[in-house]
């Protein structure tokens, strides 16, 4: 992609940047004044409502993969493709009621690892925190990356500009705003998704003759309309399994269900589910547009853009800018401030220094943004290529943690050495069959032997607990 090739001009997508950029930056310091202590930096004083709630949650889970991962699986994978991207949406309506259970038992708590700590012990603690962080830093390459390359294609900005400045900007509001900025941005993120979804879609409808389109996908691309793909059929039931082990462990959601206020989380959790279902159908009809409207694709990652940019033009490629843009500072900036809470939190706090104060806390949390930030741009600064492989290969880890959290939070005889070994089997047999079969069946696997040792290390070796042990709250006198 070059200055030539890309839609936009580089001084209008500088333009866009900066102004949005801005924005983002004045809101978050605006926001962050809310935060009177710890409690509200790292939560959002735990009293978000059900608007700002759905809104969040939905606007988080809009990723740049969403828009850019979906049409490259409809362009490798048909119809099948495009619908597997979909299921992802399972995962937030499922935790719907997982939420309300985590906000009833643990009134007090941070993160997800206080959870696996209070439940499992130290040892599975240890093993949940390296593939939390181990995925949540995959996640954040991977949307550093996408930034990178969509500003590239859309404005012919280079790389490590286009990676650099989103980056640098939502580093920024979540330093000053935590999550009250996170939130809070993330409304209006999801607002400006979601119209420009819809405007995206009308418009390339109205702009793709449908006759045509069918025609030229059956008579030159007939593979794309197969009812039968094996290898679309697995990414499908990989791909729901993945999504349900990035929202069931990562603590972007924990960190919301101990935001909300009480009862809000499972209805939250289920609208955001039900909005953002149509969003990765509509991103994966691009993908399908590439090969009827003659288009070339350089790099499949950036199908998506190319294809609206084309449909809409100019003018229509300042919505695609805007929704992407929303689409990645909405993740990035979740994904730093739960990150954030859980080096600051699990490993800092409760490893490092258990005996730091609030004001000592607070400061450390600067830190812990700014590197976290910083250690994203190093590794973004490589540019791996396909952000699938940089995504799906942590999706048999988060895969393996599945069955301990659910078994950890309603089978009452799940046991410590179980749990430890469904999430190490699971993570080992999983990363096998992701290099010795394929990304689309890592997933599905690494859950399945994870599934199989919880049960049978329960049922072999059940180990009561009492649930009173995940609420830390001191004791009344």
């Amino acid at each position: 992609m070059d200055f030539r090739s890309a839609v936009l001009d580089p001084s209008t997508g500088l333009a866009l940047l900066g102004i949005f950029g801005a924005l983002w930056v004045a809101l978050g310091i605006w926001w962050g004044k809310k935060a009177k202590d710890l409690e509200g930096f790292l939560l959002a004083g735990r009293n978000v409502g059900l608007a700002l709630g759905s809104a969040t949650a939905m606007a988080t889970w809009v990723t740049s993969n969403t828009v850019m991962l979906a049409p490259k699986f409809a362009l490798q994978m048909g119809v099948w493709g495009m619908l597997a991207y979909s299921t992802a949406a399972f995962g937030l309506t499922l935790f719907a009621p997982l939420a309300f259970r985590i906000r009833r038992l643990m009134p007090a708590a941070f993160t997800s690892g206080d959870f696996v700590r209070l439940r499992y012990g130290r040892a599975a603690w240890v093993v949940f925190l390296a593939i939390s962080l181990t995925y949540s830093m995959a996640w954040l390459v991977s949307m550093g990356m996408a930034g990178g390359k969509f500003l590239q294609a859309l404005s012919g900005m280079p790389y490590l500009w286009g990676m650099t400045a989103i980056l640098g900007v939502c580093t920024l509001y979540t330093l000053f705003g935590g999550l009250y900025a996170v939130i809070g941005t993330d409304f209006i993120q999801s607002v400006v998704i979601l119209i420009g979804v819809v405007v995206v879609g009308v418009v390339v409808l109205n702009g793709v003759d449908m006759h045509h389109f069918y025609a030229a996908l059956h008579d030159d691309h007939p593979a794309l309309l197969k009812t039968f793909m094996p290898v679309a059929l697995l990414s499908l039931f990989n791909n729901m399994f993945f999504g349900f082990g990035e929202i069931f462990h990562n603590n972007v959601w924990w960190s919301r269900a101990f935001a909300m206020r009480e009862g809000v989380a499972p209805r939250a959790f289920a609208l955001s589910g039900l909005f953002w279902l149509p969003i990765p159908v509509a991103a994966g009809f691009l993908g399908l547009c590439a090969a009827p409207l003659g288009i070339n694709v350089p790099d499949p990652d950036m199908v998506g853009p190319l294809v609206a940019s084309r449909v809409l033009g100019a003018a229509g490629s300042v919505v695609v800018f805007l929704v992407l843009f929303c689409s990645l500072a909405s993740s990035v900036d979740s994904l730093l401030a739960a990150t954030s809470d859980l080096l600051l939190e699990d490993v800092y706090r409760k490893m490092l220094n258990p005996g730091a104060g609030e004001r000592v806390l607070r400061r450390a949390s600067t830190w812990v943004v700014v590197g976290l930030g910083g250690l994203t741009w190093l590794l973004c600064a490589g540019d791996f290529g396909d952000l699938l492989q940089v995504l799906f290969l942590s999706g048999p880890l988060v895969g393996s943690a599945i069955w301990p959290v659910i078994a950890g939070l309603y089978w009452q005889r799940a046991n410590r050495p179980g749990a430890v070994a469904a999430m190490l089997l699971g993570s080992a047999a999983g990363l096998w069959a992701y290099f010795a079969i394929g990304w689309f069946v890592a997933s599905l696997i690494g859950t399945a032997v994870s599934m199989a040792t919880v049960v049978v290390t329960t049922l072999a070796f059940p180990q009561p607990f009492d649930w009173n042990r995940l609420d830390e709250r001191p004791a009344a006198s």
